[in-house]
């Protein structure tokens, strides 16, 4: 079984020199490929204006390519052709390959190529013409996942009426087949899209690899998110077809977390190894994704754990695991107490959206959720930011103890504006609490600093200081929030009845309420206002996915508060899902944080249940299910 790994340099450009140095220490443990998910990151001679300003050029790239096949690691290149090609259609000169149209048979501004647009082969030979020289694996892949967007554009719909989506999509396929092979090499492709349209598999060239992810851990099978978590197997009909299979496994974070939740993605590792021995799997590739948040370095440590599988297979704690992977990247001192450190952290991962949803607006606070917990967190990370640990490591702890902090700062917050409130609508002084209010955003201010550092150190280990970071983007907002706050304190220091005003932490009004997904699929729960005109306008949304181990499950007990400010009362609310799946919602209540006002207590259901078969369609415009809330507001606000 052959053994690989990832990197995403799609998201942000990794130092050319660290990744050279990392080649030789992954021949060492053992891995025999390498995966570069590219996609604007590297340039294309034959699409001149594709590659981004910072992207390697193609020379640094046979560089790399080279330095990889000096000890034994064969190189395979992703080059995305189907879904996630934003980064052609963003391109004037061809955003008219979306399969997005807008009403007037326009491009859109994102979506995805259309497999049947004139143009979209004679772009796809020339991607695959200037990424061929670096195929030292013999393979090529093609990407395809998460293709959401298919059957939008008036030729693929012509199509699909004709011959059916499966057979579209494997005439895709079959196209990009001949193309890959007219430079002799296999053609691979993430196997998502065959999970969601087994009937295309029959129709397949023979002689491909499809690669199976899925990055929770798992019994015997993979599981489909969009299926409520069903189980599926493609091993079967892909055998039968004479298709490689692969297992996928991830090695850092979802989207926004500053940190891999360690336990969770030593457990996906630990699972996928064992189906790929079970179904005599082609390889085992350990995929990166979106580590532009993270200390690219633990990313390389869960690589030197996962080694464990195959150089240490009697190693089966996730403890003595993560240790291993610390001490193959770092040395052996302080690995077993790094090891336990993180997966310490990992019961408080900032996972989710429900978390996430602070790095965008500090109103998202639920008042019932309580401060202890977030001043617990904050404790808890301020002891392990103290410890001497390997610096990319100990960098993101005090990274992870900045958002802590912002937690507990944004809730005590949020706690004093209700407060003062009070004391405003009894006429009682404000000056009491102002001035711990204003002490209180002084020392946050000082915490920012300290995790402004923390980024950068993270950012610098192996990036570029001149490249934008996402985490600088979030303490740039965070920043201009407490200038903000600092602003209305002093406001209210003026004007006591300016307590009653919109500010960071709190609108005029709130409105809370608690969502539990408790058949988890891919739900967003909104909350609308009716508009003058009669129309609906969305005021806040969120998606209920976890990225946890304890949420990918058919049925879950997971419970989360839904905060957002409210300014206009005379027009009606209401809570939609949206997507796939249903949640159940309750206690939905009102405050200006005096009077609260409550609509409903008992649990409702909302939404459909996730389909168990078939293309889902993903519409996140339209609501699935709804309610329209009812509160019984006093006589000066009916």
């Amino acid at each position: 079984m052959l053994r690989a790994f990832q990197w995403d340099l799609a998201r942000q450009v990794e130092r050319l020199d660290f990744l050279l140095a990392q080649l030789p220490r992954y021949a060492d443990w053992g891995y025999q490929q390498l995966y570069l998910h590219l996609e604007d990151a590297v340039e294309y001679p034959s699409l001149p204006g594709v590659a981004r300003a910072d992207a390697y050029r193609h020379a640094d790239l046979a560089r790399l390519v080279a330095a990889a096949g000096r000890v034994g690691i064969q190189v395979v290149p992703i080059a995305n052709l189907l879904g996630h090609t934003q980064y052609l259609i963003k391109h004037p000169d061809l955003c008219d390959l979306n399969e997005l149209r807008a009403a007037d048979g326009s491009p859109q501004e994102r979506g995805q190529i259309c497999p049947l647009h004139p143009r979209t082969l004679e772009v796809a030979a020339r991607v695959l013409n200037d990424v061929a020289p670096f195929c030292t694996a013999g393979l090529v892949h093609v990407g395809l996942d998460e293709s959401f967007h298919l059957g939008r554009h008036p030729l693929s719909r012509a199509e699909i009426a004709e011959r059916g989506l499966a057979a579209h999509f494997a005439a895709y396929v079959g196209r990009l087949h001949t193309l890959a092979t007219a430079h002799g090499l296999r053609m691979g492709l993430w196997a998502d899209m065959l999970a969601l349209l087994p009937g295309a598999i029959p129709l397949l060239p023979r002689g491909l690899a499809a690669y199976d992810w899925y990055y929770y851990p798992f019994a015997r099978h993979p599981r489909m998110e969009l299926y409520n978590f069903r189980d599926y197997d493609l091993t079967p009909a892909l055998r039968r077809q004479g298709i490689a299979y692969w297992g996928c496994p991830m090695n850092g974070s979802f989207r926004h977390e500053p940190l891999p939740v360690f336990g969770d993605r030593l457990a996906n590792l630990r699972s996928w190894w064992d189906r790929c021995r079970r179904t005599q799997a082609e390889g085992f590739l350990v995929t990166s994704w979106e580590p532009n948040r993270l200390a690219l370095e633990l990313t390389t440590v869960m690589d030197a754990a996962a080694a464990c599988l195959w150089q240490d297979p009697a190693v089966d704690d996730h403890t003595t695991m993560l240790a291993r992977g610390f001490e193959r990247v770092f040395g052996r001192s302080g690995a077993r107490e790094a090891a336990r450190v993180a997966l310490r952290a990992d019961e408080h991962a900032f996972a989710g959206y429900a978390r996430w949803e602070l790095n965008e607006r500090w109103n998202a606070t639920g008042q019932r959720d309580g401060l202890a917990p977030a001043e617990r967190e904050a404790r808890l990370f301020a002891r392990f930011a103290r410890l001497p640990l390997p610096e990319p490591f100990a960098a993101s702890l005090c990274f992870r103890h900045y958002l802590a902090e912002r937690d507990a700062f944004v809730r005590r917050a949020a706690q004093g504006v209700a407060r003062l409130r009070r004391l405003q609508a009894t006429g009682q002084p404000l000056a009491p609490l102002l001035a711990p209010l204003r002490n209180e955003a002084a020392a946050f201010g000082r915490a920012w600093q300290a995790g402004r550092r923390a980024a950068r150190r993270m950012w610098l280990r192996t990036r570029e200081p001149s490249a934008p970071s996402p985490n600088d983007a979030v303490l740039a907002a965070d920043a201009a929030r407490l200038a903000t706050w600092r602003t209305w304190l002093a406001g209210c220091r003026r004007t006591p009845a300016h307590v009653w005003t919109d500010n960071p932490v709190r609108g005029p009004w709130q409105l809370e309420f608690t969502v539990r997904n408790f058949e988890p699929a891919l739900q967003k729960v909104v909350v609308e206002q009716q508009q003058p005109d009669g129309s609906w306008r969305v005021i806040a949304g969120r998606f209920t996915i976890e990225f946890r181990a304890v949420a990918a499950r058919r049925q879950a007990r997971v419970q989360r508060t839904f905060s957002v400010p409210v300014d206009v009362l005379e027009r009606p609310l209401r809570i939609g899902v949206r997507g796939l799946g249903r949640v159940a919602i309750s206690q939905v209540t009102l405050s200006d944080g005096v009077t609260v006002l409550t609509a409903l207590r008992a649990p409702v259901r909302l939404g459909r249940r996730a389909p168990a078969k078939g293309f889902p369609t993903l519409d996140w415009e339209h609501n699935a299910g709804e309610r329209r809330l009812t509160f019984p507001f006093p006589a000066r606000h009916a």
